[in-house]
């Protein structure tokens, strides 16, 4: 019997985020980005207002998700 492996396809995305102003800002995004995917990968300079994210979901999702925690993707 031959099992296939599951591909899955992980992207490694970059957003810029207006409004991240403190850990609770970098957590709740962290949180929120995690329900929809329990494996991803990120990394936010808030400093930089940057978030990395390394994950299966699209980047439109992955950015709405973003925006729905009340922050400012440009």
């Amino acid at each position: 019997m031959n099992k296939q492996a599951l591909q899955v396809n992980i992207m490694n995305q970059f957003f810029d985020v207006q409004g991240m102003t403190c850990g609770h800002c970098e957590k709740a995004i962290t949180k929120a980005l995690l329900v929809f995917d329990p494996q991803a990968k990120i990394v936010i300079d808030r400093t930089l207002n940057k978030v990395e994210v390394d994950s299966t979901q699209a980047r439109e999702f992955l950015q709405q998700v973003i925006a729905h925690e009340g922050y400012r993707v440009v």
